[in-house]
């Protein structure tokens, strides 16, 4: 049986591509270090951001309906860095930078050691930042177990 081992990649559509893409430049490039690129598909711009895990590309959307994170479809997507630390550093960091991300916190009713902050793309894309938590750890580390 074939088995998961990461997200490839995400496709996000966006009403305005300059503003989408300063906004990930921020999050993505500047804080997140992500590495950048762009590509054409089907005579659309494209613009990627990637690391070592997966690709956050970002196209030009063909309708223009607000995003609803109650509608069928995503709700948010959620990034995890190593540590609570980095958690705190981040959200200070989007603050600085003019993004209006939620204060790093201990969601205890999430996980007893769940730290996280949220904030929101120009399009009303809920994005989260979390930590790599216990359980998780544990998870990845015993899964044979």
């Amino acid at each position: 049986m074939a088995e998961v081992t990461g997200i490839d990649h995400i496709y996000i559509a966006v009403s305005d591509m300059a503003r989408a893409e300063a906004f990930y430049d921020i999050v993505l490039e500047r804080l997140l270090g992500f590495r950048k690129n762009r590509f054409t598909l089907v005579g659309d711009a494209h613009v990627q951001y990637y690391n070592r895990y997966f690709g956050y590309v970002l196209r030009p959307a063909k309708r223009l309906h607000p995003h609803d994170s109650y509608a069928p479809g995503l709700h948010h997507f959620c990034l995890r860095v190593d540590s609570v630390d980095e958690v705190i550093e981040l959200a200070q960091a989007l603050r600085t930078a003019g993004i209006d991300a939620t204060e790093a916190r201990l969601y205890p009713e999430y996980a007893p050691d769940y730290w996280a902050t949220f904030f929101t793309d120009p399009d009303g894309i809920r994005l989260e930042v979390t930590n790599y938590r216990l359980e998780r750890r544990e998870r990845h580390d015993h899964w044979d177990a």
